[in-house]
């Protein structure tokens, strides 16, 4: 009888894990918080050159590529409309394998799909409030009374991970970035196409991100620079509110970022972002925790989707390779961890560019920095520790090398 495992989360780390322990033999249920699947949850996002890879081992690179804008290159805005410079989105010199932005929604379908068409059941509406472990099983029990069972539960419930907390009741919260997200889509006309490009403006008041699919859709995005809302204050702030303050944070901006938001229809919303700079401890028993539940990273460095799909493929691999369940979370964790745990950091440094300051001498010496480290960055192999850091499903588990050093690095040796 296949062992079972209980999965909390259906967004990309969940069905993606599905799909590598079915692949193993064993039985995995998802059960997801939502009473349905969201197609506006999240807008869009970036999946990066390793994501996409672990995408192709479980055949869906192309699917979710099919309707993807294809980004390689990312040009970059001062606010009187200076171009700053241009880095790759992927790595440097190799264009053709650069990344992608895809809808968030998209990218969760053909995972969650795929799941339902390989034989995983999928359980809508259940809210996961309490683990219990007896002997060799685990126990979730639901909000709504319902309960699970099995020899393993794994917690891909996101930034705010009731699975974490049981796996360490003191783990440290996520801490706000002091940015709040907002994004959408827009039509403007006379707007031209970005082919392979993403842009991004140092605005005077908020930083602001686009790009224009092939028919004139825009994919926008801004990050404006509040102090921490109160908890529920964001999603009570109507579409309205939010585009009335974007675009007056934006009127002094280069075009065609007013323009942008003046064109911007649909529903708005707005979310504090927050980042998880260490977690201790990623396994508890017979529970574990992955993507954003042990090391939640900010859009900054537009990996979130590509490292859930990263420790998917790991945990897997450890549990196939290992014989104790022990073992293989410990093992996941030592080859995870040190990662994604680089790749938050190198987020935060990100962020404080991005945060707007009000004191305008900070603001020049931004724009004076920023130039040089992009025109470093643009031809820079240093950053390809991101991008060609690859995950062989046919490598046993104990000859995997340590998670931070990437196939560039080895090949220095």
């Amino acid at each position: 009888m296949p062992k079972r495992a209980v999965i909390a989360g259906c967004g990309v780390a969940g069905p993606a894990l599905a799909l590598f322990l079915q692949r193993i033999g064993w039985q995995p249920v998802i059960y997801e918080a939502a009473a349905e699947p969201d197609d506006y949850a999240g807008l869009f996002l970036n999946v990066a050159t390793n994501g996409l890879a672990v995408l192709g081992d479980l055949g869906l690179r192309e699917r979710v590529l099919a309707d993807a804008h294809a980004c390689p290159h990312m040009v970059m805005w001062s606010y009187r409309g200076k171009r700053l410079g241009q880095v790759p989105n992927g790595p440097a010199g190799a264009p053709e394998r650069g990344s992608a932005v895809v809808r968030r929604a998209e990218l969760h379908q053909a995972l969650r799909e795929e799941a339902q068409r390989q034989g995983v059941a999928i359980v809508f509406g259940v809210r996961l409030e309490a683990i219990t472990e007896d002997g060799d099983t685990v126990q979730a029990r639901f909000a709504d009374g319902r309960t699970a069972t099995g020899e393993i539960l794994i917690g891909c419930d996101g930034i705010n991970s009731p699975t974490r907390t049981f796996i360490d009741p003191r783990a440290l919260r996520p801490a706000y970035t002091g940015m709040i997200g907002l994004g959408g889509y827009a039509r403007v006309p006379g707007i031209a196409p970005t082919p392979n490009t993403q842009h991004f403006v140092f605005g005077r008041r908020s930083f602001f991100g686009y790009l224009v699919r092939g028919d004139g859709e825009v994919y926008w995005f801004a990050n404006i620079t509040q102090p921490e809302p109160a908890a529920g204050t964001a999603r009570q702030t109507s579409s309205d509110q939010w585009l009335r303050l974007l675009r007056g944070l934006h009127q002094d901006d280069p075009a065609p970022v007013p323009q942008i938001l003046a064109g911007a229809a649909g529903e708005l919303r707005g979310y504090p972002i927050y980042d998880l700079v260490h977690v201790p401890r990623w396994s508890r028993g017979r529970v574990a925790a992955a993507g954003d539940a042990v090391h939640g990273t900010s859009p900054s460095v537009g990996q979130g989707a590509s490292l859930a799909l990263e420790d998917a493929i790991v945990l897997a691999k450890c549990l196939r390779d290992l014989p104790a369940t022990g073992e293989a979370f410990a093992t996941y964790q030592r080859l995870r961890q040190p990662r994604a745990e680089q790749m938050v950091a190198y987020a935060q440094a990100i962020n404080k560019h991005k945060r707007i300051s009000t004191n305008p001498l900070a603001v020049r010496l931004r724009d004076a920095i920023v130039p040089h480290f992009l025109k470093k960055a643009a031809g820079d192999t240093t950053n390809r520790w991101i991008y060609d850091y690859h995950v062989d499903w046919d490598t046993p588990t104990a000859d995997a090398a340590p998670a931070a050093t990437t196939r560039t690095q080895q090949e220095q040796r």
